[in-house]
């Protein structure tokens, strides 16, 4: 007897997570808009290649998340049109050297994009336009620019979760 009921149990639990317990997993967008393209990110700020930055993060997250298949402009359900409006650098921590200056060595930077999802063919847009904000630390080294511009790209691709979170899950 007790065989039996060490078989039952397994079958019991694997029907069980099979059935789900009534949850859904899976697709959670909008079900008339399976394609999404991002149109060319226009920059306000004088943060270099920051639009070609967000625009390949953009892409990069629509392809991992893999709600929505990424498609030209022309063929595209809707298209995701992005702006950088604000991009700044704040020193978080530092030391004092011989001279009692203030040398930072880590920095904050945040960018703020303001993004719209436009079905083609329409006038209103479907959403937005909403201003998100991405951050990101980082250290300076002896190359500073570059430290800057790897930053600035971890700060665009967190921007970039959050727009696309929005666009995929905004229903």
């Amino acid at each position: 007897m007790s065989r039996k009921v060490l078989f039952i149990i397994p079958v019991i639990a694997v029907t069980a997570i099979i059935s789900g317990c009534g949850y859904r997993i899976g697709y959670m967008g909008h079900p008339q808009l399976s394609t999404v393209a991002v149109a060319p990110v226009s920059n306000d700020t004088l943060s270099y290649n920051a639009a070609a930055i967000l625009r390949q993060k953009l892409t990069e997250v629509f392809t991992t998340d893999g709600t929505m298949k990424l498609k030209s402009i022309s063929t595209a359900d809707c298209i995701v049109y992005a702006r950088i409006t604000k991009v700044s650098y704040v020193e978080s921590s530092g030391h004092l050297n011989d001279d009692d200056d203030f040398l930072p060595n880590e920095w904050r930077v945040t960018a703020t994009v303001e993004f719209s999802v436009v079905i083609p063919g329409r006038a209103k847009p479907l959403i937005g336009p909403k201003t998100v904000t991405g951050s990101a630390e980082f250290i300076s080294d002896a190359d500073l620019e570059n430290a800057r511009t790897n930053g600035l790209r971890q700060a665009l691709f967190d921007a970039s979760r959050t727009i696309v979170s929005n666009v995929t899950e905004a229903w």
